[in-house]
């Protein structure tokens, strides 16, 4: 998240109040500071880092020129980059936080980082951009990709759902939903009608829809053909009317994916020709690529056998040229036990995929300005089920119903905030499946005893 703010400024995540010059025919310019907010967690941490930059530079900066800030990811943590550190020194290791740039009345820039809890703070030794990724290198085993400008348009909300009845569509429509998600699989020898029922359906009850569609791991024996055959098969879909397409399923593990063959690159050699079979039937489908699973399963080294941390993973699309080839950056995020305007805290520890926040960064950040669509965003809650949630997922056995609903608006409230996100997909809307191995019922918006929180609170926000 990047701001600009004239003069000294304090703000809110989303919700920035700016201090403006003065100008008073006949008299002088003046700069007016804010009044401050201490416990605006913007304010607390420009407040310190203004602090150790007057200590550490021996300048007064009471009244700045302006100042921005970012949300960042440290890869290699928070002093990598940033500061020159002793040799056999690496630095510490945090790995998300806040990015100060503060120009100074006299034209002289400063620069730096502070994690989101305030522990750890680093001036820098000079002033980087955080922009955006730079261009890859062409890539002559890829297509030129087709025009297309179907990611146009202000953020919206959707859900994926297991039926679209006559109650499920009722409970969209009270949380401000417009959008519906389905997932297809797609084997060798089918026809794009299979998706045709989904879409007609989803369109005779006022939605538009996006359809995750994803392969058979089994059947990518022969790459490149599985791969023309893939495409011709998303671009039928496309001419069918799909609003949407995710392309594949968290293609970073090898749950979906071939295991020994899973990077980005790899991913992108199929992104590409799906990309440009969709535009050519259809210009206004919208391309989203395939989300990542989160996780940092793989460690410090990013990538094993079994497959990528989706971090890791992205840049590796960024750097094969997967930024040509798609509308919007797919993302999951689906393990949040803290609120989404929360950036620390979690009693797991700091890793960036427990927040909303840094798992937006972790996606906007590698590609340049590309936008971010949730194809799966949800909140586990075990309340109301006679079951126990699965030892596996008890990390979430304190999240109540009530913040289940209150996180999804949140969340949501967040993502539109934002600037960065075209569309939310909440997972999910109606599942009723709770096994010992995948609580998918403990996400839905619909819960066992018949209500659904979550569709008002996030019809409120909506609306």
């Amino acid at each position: 998240m990047r701001r600009s703010l004239p003069f000294i400024g304090s703000g809110l995540m989303g919700l920035l109040f700016m201090v403006a010059l003065v100008l008073v025919p006949g008299a002088s310019t003046t700069a007016q500071g804010p009044t401050p907010t201490p416990t605006d967690p913007i304010w607390l941490a420009y407040s310190a880092v203004r602090d150790a930059i007057e200590e550490e530079r021996s300048v007064d900066l009471t009244i700045v020129r302006n100042y921005t800030f970012e949300q960042q990811e440290y890869v290699g943590g928070i002093d990598s980059g940033c500061r020159t550190l002793p040799e056999g020194d690496f630095g510490r290791r945090v790995w998300f936080g806040w990015t100060f740039t503060i120009t100074a009345m006299n034209g002289n820039t400063y620069q730096a980082r502070i994690s989101f809890d305030l522990d750890d703070l680093a001036v820098c030794d000079q002033v980087t951009t955080g922009a955006p990724a730079e261009a890859p290198a062409d890539n002559p085993d890829l297509p030129d990709p087709v025009a297309g400008s179907a990611a146009v348009g202000g953020f919206e909300l959707g859900g994926h759902v297991l039926e679209l009845n006559g109650n499920t569509v009722s409970l969209m429509q009270r949380a401000g939903m417009n959008w519906v998600k389905k997932q297809v699989e797609f084997k060798l020898g089918d026809d794009p009608s299979k998706a045709k029922g989904i879409i007609d359906q989803a369109k005779a009850n006022g939605f538009k829809v996006l359809l995750g569609i994803k392969g058979d791991k089994a059947q990518m024996g022969d790459f490149n053909s599985y791969v023309n055959s893939f495409a011709d098969f998303v671009g039928g879909v496309a001419a069918l009317g799909a609003d949407a397409i995710e392309v594949w399923n968290e293609p970073n593990i090898d749950r979906e994916w071939p295991a020994g063959s899973i990077n980005g690159n790899s991913y992108t050699q199929l992104l590409a020709p799906a990309f440009n079979a969709i535009k050519s039937r259809n210009a206004n489908t919208l391309v989203i690529s395939g989300a990542p699973a989160p996780t940092g399963f793989f460690g410090a080294a990013g990538c094993g056998s079994g497959g990528c941390n989706d971090d890791v993973f992205m840049q590796q699309m960024a750097a094969a040229g997967a930024g040509q080839y798609l509308d919007c950056v797919g993302l999951h995020y689906n393990e949040g036990i803290v609120p989404p305007t929360q950036n620390s805290g979690d009693p797991r520890g700091e890793y960036p995929t427990y927040y909303f926040g840094s798992m937006l960064a972790r996606g906007y950040n590698p590609f340049g300005g590309k936008p971010v669509c949730f194809t799966e965003l949800g909140y586990l809650s075990g309340d109301g089920f006679s079951t126990a949630i699965p030892a596996s997922f008890g990390w979430a056995g304190d999240t109540s119903v009530s913040e289940h609903a209150n996180w999804l608006a949140g969340a949501a409230t967040a993502a539109a905030q934002s600037g960065r996100v075209r569309l939310m997909i909440v997972w999910n809307v109606d599942f009723p499946f709770y096994t010992a191995t995948d609580p998918m019922g403990g996400y839905a918006m619909f819960r066992p005893d018949g209500t659904c929180p979550a569709c008002d609170t996030l019809g409120a926000v909506m609306k």
